[in-house]
């Protein structure tokens, strides 16, 4: 007779994209743990979560000792919240010491997770990383330390898991699981390009979701727009907002730019759809450069960050040429980057004009781009990252 069985697994995921990540993880766990494949002859009753996350993992059934979604940072002020971190640590190590944990996972965001990785690790507690820290671009060393702290590592690109398995690591490339929740046909998003009016070009503008990255980005990306609206007096400029609060600032602060003859049409949540029908998108660096590419849509990446600790700090530690997650798996410029930070949005104007005035190179990028991301889109990352779960709860 099978011996029903429980085991707990605490998780960990600071940003919004960490728990959606980890939201489609429980989901999918949550779908099929009856069996442990591993061990056919041993099922399970249920697993139960705990851990830091937000309401959405909350309303799956975790426990969260914190909602830390809410206190998500941007790298340049989590310093100010080190007492806060340093408390989430210490809840932590209670947390395993009170508690019999079969699994922790650890999502994203490795500047933190690194020490509930090690926190777990003091316990016995074996330890997966889901998104590979991205050592490849900057501080290698720390490899010894993931070696130490990590029993499995699930890669979200191609690329990483040759890097880190020649480091020693155990990883395994399981797709990204940007697209876990998107249906997605590649082929339908090939474009030739046969209807674009070149006198009304249709122009995304995405600029990210974290306040910080709006306060920066958003009025650069509304003097880009008003600048190119006089060279194409036809373009429509539509914005993607994250959600309802960000839709809200992203036009309280286009009021102060009613006068520069652009008008805006909004929309929320809805990157691919957006940029499968524009020719160009002007795009914050990070994951939302993946959904573009998928649409096919070619773009100019940008981000600001502090000029000044960038020369003292930041280019010292990079190891890699491109910053955009597009040119890293192209390793080349596939599409144009202003990043760490720019001084002008001139060079911008002036990128988004070529290609706006290029129907042909529109074409050729966009087809690029659908075939840059391909690999990502072949199966659900948290299918994969299910099985990777399974088999550790077998070795327990």
């Amino acid at each position: 007779m099978d011996i029903p069985k429980t085991k707990r697994i605490f998780i960990s995921a600071l940003e919004h994209s960490a728990e959606m990540h980890c939201v489609n993880l429980i989901k999918t766990l949550d779908d099929t743990t009856p069996v442990l494949d591993a061990h056919p002859d041993e099922s399970l009753d249920d697993i139960q979560w705990a851990g830091f996350g937000g309401e959405r993992m909350a309303e799956l059934g975790c426990e969260l000792l914190d909602n830390t979604v809410k206190r998500a940072a941007m790298i340049y002020n989590v310093f100010g919240q080190l007492g806060y971190y340093r408390k989430l640590i210490k809840q932590a190590h209670q947390f395993f010491k009170q508690n019999k944990v079969d699994l922790v996972i650890v999502c994203d965001s490795p500047a933190f997770n690194f020490h509930i990785a090690k926190a777990a690790k003091k316990h016995g507690i074996p330890v997966l990383f889901y998104v590979a820290p991205q050592l490849w671009a900057w501080a290698p060393w720390r490899i010894h330390k993931l070696k130490r702290c990590c029993d499995k590592l699930a890669c979200i690109l191609p690329f990483e898991k040759d890097w880190f398995s020649k480091r020693g690591v155990d990883a395994e490339f399981v797709s990204n699981p940007l697209f876990d929740e998107m249906d997605i046909n590649l082929e339908q998003n090939y474009r030739c390009h046969s209807d674009y009016d070149i006198k009304a070009p249709r122009i995304a503008l995405l600029p990210g979701s974290r306040d910080a990255e709006i306060h920066s980005l958003w009025p650069a990306m509304l003097d880009t727009a008003a600048a190119l609206k006089k060279k194409y007096p036809g373009a429509v400029f539509t914005a993607c907002a994250a959600d309802a609060e960000k839709l809200d600032m992203l036009k309280y602060i286009a009021a102060d730019y009613e006068d520069n003859g652009v008008e805006v049409k909004y929309e929320t949540n809805k990157v691919i759809d957006l940029t499968k029908e524009s020719d160009l998108a002007l795009v914050a660096s990070g994951s939302a450069t993946l959904q573009v590419a998928a649409a096919g849509c070619p773009m100019i990446v940008m981000y600001q960050s502090n000029k000044w600790m960038w020369h003292l700090v930041g280019r010292w530690l990079i190891r890699i040429r491109f910053l955009s997650l597009v040119n890293i798996l192209a390793s080349k410029e596939q599409v144009p980057e202003f990043m760490p930070y720019f001084t002008s949005i001139e060079p911008m104007i002036e990128r988004a004009e070529a290609l706006l005035s290029n129907p042909a190179k529109l074409m050729q990028t966009s087809q690029a781009l659908i075939e840059l991301v391909r690999p990502l889109t072949d199966r659900r990352a948290c299918e994969v990252v299910a099985d990777i779960v399974k088999d550790m709860l077998a070795e327990d």
